[in-house]
């Protein structure tokens, strides 16, 4: 029997999804992961939660990896954007299939796939049932996913920031994966986490919401209903507060 309050604690959250998630570890897209995580957040947005979604665009291109290689930076940054439009395209197919209206916006214009992004049609969608799933970063290079998750769920008046990681369930007091002494915490300040470097997102996503004292959870995807479980409001991973 399911101890699930009927009531979700968060009326309106933002969910950002990792992208090599969608990849299923990869280059390209997992139908089956996606179709899995499509279902999770219908069966959330069926009980009343209004979900957006910021997904990342790791399993196609990474700014910063490009450059590395030797591309310009503001060009790769662009591609990256590109990918993650990909990403939104296939999370509102299977979303779709499951029953949910979805709305795609994109920071970059492409009238012919998805709408502009407009905070107020936003959350027009959003109080009419509707997932809505923002693409193309902040269209603009230096910015990344994480960050714009912080600044799309602070203008559309969300309730609280669902950091997905891939590999890591939470904030830990050092990297699990290098330390075996690392300790996970269930609740943090965003001032503790910028004092003592737990850098799970970066700088700039803790500080926006630090400073409109939105709250964050962090969680993996790994493990069953896990994205399901934090839309609702569930205990999952850390929670990242302003106090």
């Amino acid at each position: 029997m399911s101890d699930l309050s009927p009531h979700p604690t968060y009326k309106r959250v933002l969910l950002k999804l990792s992208g090599e998630v969608f990849g299923g570890g990869k280059v390209g897209l997992d139908p089956d992961v996606v179709r899995g995580i499509a279902e999770q957040i219908a069966e959330a947005a069926r009980e009343g939660v209004q979900v957006a979604v910021v997904i990342g665009g790791g399993n196609f291109f990474r700014g910063s990896e490009l450059q590395q290689k030797g591309m310009d930076r503001t060009r790769a940054d662009y591609m990256g954007m590109l990918g993650t439009v990909l990403n939104c395209l296939a999370l509102q197919d299977f979303l779709e299939k499951e029953g949910v209206e979805t709305r795609v916006q994109t920071a970059i214009t492409m009238g012919q796939v998805a709408e502009p992004y407009i905070p107020r049609r936003a959350i027009r969608h959003l109080e009419k049932g509707r997932v809505v799933i923002f693409g193309a970063g902040a269209g603009m290079p230096f910015f990344s996913t994480d960050t714009v998750s912080a600044q799309r769920a602070h203008e559309i008046k969300c309730d609280a920031v669902l950091m997905s990681k891939n590999g890591v369930d939470g904030v830990y007091t050092a990297d699990p994966r290098t330390d075996p002494d690392a300790v996970k915490l269930e609740r943090v300040s965003y001032q503790e986490a910028l004092v003592k470097g737990l850098r799970v997102v970066d700088a700039a996503a803790f500080s926006l919401c630090m400073e409109n004292k939105l709250p964050m959870i962090v969680f993996g995807m790994e493990g069953e209903g896990n994205v399901a479980r934090a839309v609702r409001g569930e205990k999952i991973g850390t929670l990242v507060t302003a106090d």
